[in-house]
C-alpha cells in the first residue's frame, strides 16, 4: 500500500473516531436529548464576563421549577472538568450551572477576582424562573470548594447545602468554617488527595480526620467518623465525611467520589428524582471524548501528510539525511541524560519562573510561564550539551553538515517559511475538526484532567507570547532526537522509532511521578513535595506522548525538523493557554 493510500485510510478512522466518539459524549451529556445542555455569558461585579454550561432537564420550567446545583472546578481547570458530576445531577432532575472562574476558560481575568466568580454565579442561577430558589445545592472542587464557600458567605440564604471535593474551608481567602457555616456541608477528600497539608493541615489525607480543622467544622473535639452525619439538615448544621480511595484530580474520575456528592444532595435537597446514586453514566461521555481525542491527535499525521505528499520536494521535504549520531553504549548514557534532564530541572526552574518572568499583559497566565522557563532552561542545557558533542566528535568530518541532524534550510527562508506554514496548516485542520465537535456536539477533545479545547480570543492573542519560546524548545528537541541519538546506519522501522523516542521523552516523566505517587498510595506525603506541579505532569505525559509521535513522524516524513517542531509548538501552546489560568487583566 502506498503512503498516499494509507493517509486517507487513517484520515478516514480518525473522522469515524472524532465523529463516533463525540456523537457517543452528546447522548450521554444530554441523556439521550432528556437534558437541555446550553452555554451562557451573563455579567458579573464590575463588569465581569462569567462563562457557564446550563444544564435543563426537561421537567424544569416556570411553572415547575426544580432544585438547582452550582458545579464549580477548580484550579487551572474548566467548567468541562465538572461535566461528571453535572451529567449525574441533571440525570436526577437538578437544574445544573457549571461555571468557569474568573480568569478560566472564557470568564474575564484575571483569576481569583470577584470571589473567583462565585456569588455572580449563584446570583445568576437564583435568577432562572424555572429553579426552585430554596433547594440550591454548591459543589465545588478544590479551588472550586472556595468558590462555593465565598458565594456561600456573600449569600447566606441563598442556598440550602454544600459539597467540597478535595477543598477546605478558610484556605486561600476562603472565609474560615464553623460547626454552622457552611449550611449541611459534606467534606469529601480523598485517601490519597495530595493537598492535604493546604487543606486541612495534616502531613497526609489518611490523618484527614485528626484535624483540628476539621473537627471545627463539624462541632466536635474527637476524631471526625466518615459516613458519620453530624447535626441537623433541618437546622442547617448537618455534616458528613466521605473518603474515597482516589487521588485529587481523581475525584473528577471516580464513581466514588461523584456518588458521596450525588448522595449528599438527595439527603438535603428536596424535588429531584431519587435514582440511586451508584446508578452512573457519566463515564460513558468520558469514553466518547477520549475516543474523539484520539482521533484528533491521529488527523495531525494525514492532514500533515497529505500536505507533504503534494509539495515541491526540495521546499518541503528532502532526501532522508543519514544519521550521524551517537552509537553503542555512548547514545545509552547520552539517552539516559536526556530523560533525567527534564525531570531533574522541573521543580527547581518552574519554582524560579516567577522571578525570571513576572505576571504582564505579555506573559499573563503563571503555570505557563513556569513551563516556559523550564523549555527555555532544557533548551539552553540541550543546546550547550549537543555543541559540546558536535565539536567533540563530529566537527572534523567533512561527510556531516546541517542536512544530518535535521537542521538544513534548504533554499533558506523559504523553505522555513514553508514548513512553518505547512505546520500551522496541519494543527489548523486539527482546530477546524474540534470546532464542528464544539458546534455540533457541545463537548471537546479530552481524558481525565487533559484536554484540548477552542481558545477564546483572548488567549489567542495570549498564544503569540508563549509561541516562540516552544518552538526554539521544539526544534533543539528534534535535532536532539533526530540528530545526536539517531545512530549512523538507522534501520529502524517508524513504530521503533517513536517508541525509542517516546522512552527518551516521556520516560523521565512516568519515573517522576512513580516517585511521587508510590509513597502517596501507601499513605504518605509526597516525597518531593509540589502537589500542584505533581499533577500537573500527569498532563506533560499526554501531551509530550504527542509531541512525541509527531516529531518523528515528521521528520521522516521531510527530512528535517521544522514542520514537526511547528506542530508541536502551536499544539503545546494552544492546549497549555486554553486549559490554564490567566492571572493578569488582558
Amino acid at each position: 500500500m502506498n503512503d498516499n493510500r494509507r493517509l486517507w485510510i487513517v484520515a478516514a478512522v480518525s473522522l469515524l473516531l472524532i465523529f463516533g466518539g463525540s456523537g457517543l459524549a452528546w447522548t450521554v451529556q444530554t441523556d439521550a436529548g432528556s437534558v437541555e445542555v446550553r452555554d451562557v455569558t451573563f455579567s458579573g461585579a464590575n463588569g465581569t464576563m462569567m462563562s457557564g454550561t446550563l444544564y435543563i432537564p426537561e421537567e424544569a420550567s416556570s411553572a415547575s421549577p426544580q432544585p438547582g446545583v452550582l458545579a464549580v472546578h477548580g484550579y487551572i481547570n474548566s467548567k468541562e472538568t465538572q461535566s461528571p458530576f453535572a451529567i449525574e445531577y441533571a440525570r436526577r432532575g437538578f437544574v445544573v450551572l457549571a461555571i468557569d472562574q474568573t480568569g478560566h476558560g472564557y470568564s474575564d481575568p484575571p483569576a481569583f477576582n470577584n470571589g473567583y466568580g462565585g456569588p455572580d454565579s449563584l446570583e445568576y442561577l437564583r435568577s432562572l424562573d424555572y429553579v426552585d430558589n430554596e433547594n440550591i445545592g454548591l459543589e465545588g472542587h478544590s479551588m472550586g470548594g472556595w468558590t462555593v464557600i465565598t458565594a456561600a458567605a456573600a449569600h447566606p440564604d441563598g442556598y440550602e447545602s454544600m459539597v467540597i471535593e478535595g477543598s477546605s474551608t478558610g484556605s486561600n481567602r476562603a472565609p474560615e468554617g464553623t460547626d454552622s457555616f457552611p449550611r449541611n456541608l459534606a467534606v469529601v477528600f480523598s485517601e490519597y488527595d495530595e493537598f492535604a497539608p493546604l487543606m486541612w493541615g495534616t502531613a497526609s489525607a489518611s490523618d484527614v480526620e485528626q484535624s483540628e480543622k476539621l473537627q471545627t467544622v463539624f462541632g466536635t473535639d474527637s476524631a471526625v467518623e466518615e459516613g458519620r452525619t453530624y447535626g441537623s439538615v433541618e437546622d442547617g448544621t448537618a455534616r458528613q465525611l466521605y473518603t474515597p480511595a482516589t487521588t485529587h484530580p481523581g475525584d473528577h474520575f471516580s464513581t466514588a467520589a461523584i456518588g458521596a456528592s450525588i448522595e449528599w444532595l438527595q439527603f438535603t435537597l428536596e424535588g429531584e428524582d431519587e435514582i440511586n446514586p451508584s446508578n452512573q453514566v457519566w463515564y460513558w461521555k468520558s469514553l466518547g471524548t477520549f475516543i474523539a481525542l484520539i482521533g484528533g491527535v491521529l488527523s495531525l499525521f494525514p492532514a500533515g501528510g497529505l500536505l507533504i505528499e503534494r509539495a515541491s520536494t526540495d521546499r518541503l521535504r528532502r532526501e532522508y539525511p543519514d544519521g550521524k549520531g551517537m552509537t553503542g553504549g555512548k547514545r545509552y548514557a547520552a539517552a539516559l541524560l536526556a530523560a533525567a534532564i527534564p525531570i531533574v530541572t522541573y521543580f527547581p526552574l518552574q519554582d524560579i519562573a516567577p522571578a525570571v518572568i513576572g505576571l504582564s499583559w505579555l506573559f499573563p497566565q503563571q503555570i505557563n510561564n513556569g513551563v516556559i522557563v523550564w523549555a527555555l532552561g532544557n533548551t539552553v542545557i540541550t543546546a550547550v550539551l549537543f555543541a559540546v558533542w558536535h565539536y567533540t566528535s563530529n566537527a572534523d568530518d567533512p561527510s556531516v553538515s546541517l542536512a544530518n541532524y535535521g537542521l538544513d534550510t534548504g533554499d533558506g527562508a523559504r523553505t522555513l517559511g514553508i514548513s512553518v506554514l505547512a505546520g500551522v496548516a496541519t494543527v489548523g485542520v486539527l482546530y477546524l475538526l474540534e470546532a464542528v465537535v464544539a458546534f455540533l456536539f457541545q463537548t471537546d477533545f479530552r481524558i481525565w484532567v487533559f484536554a484540548i479545547k477552542l481558545l477564546s480570543p483572548a488567549q489567542f492573542r495570549i498564544s503569540v507570547s508563549y509561541l516562540l519560546p516552544l518552538f526554539a524548545f521544539f526544534v533543539v528537541l528534534g535535532a536532539l532526537l533526530h540528530g545526536q541519538l539517531r545512530p549512523e546506519g538507522e534501520s529502524r522501522s517508524l513504530r521503533r522509532a517513536m517508541a525509542t523516542n517516546w522512552l527518551i521523552v516521556v520516560g523521565g516523566f512516568v519515573v517522576l511521578l512513580a516517585i511521587q505517587y508510590i509513597p502517596l498510595l501507601t499513605g504518605q506525603p509526597l516525597p518531593l513535595g509540589h502537589p500542584l506541579l505533581t499533577i500537573l505532569a500527569l498532563q506533560f505525559v499526554a501531551l509530550l506522548s504527542i509531541v512525541a509521535f509527531v516529531s518523528t513522524y515528521f521528520f521522516r516524513k521531510t527530512g528535517r525538523v521544522w514542520v514537526g517542531a511547528t506542530i508541536n509548538a502551536v499544539l503545546v501552546t494552544w492546549v497549555i493557554v486554553a486549559g490554564t489560568a490567566t492571572q493578569f487583566p488582558v
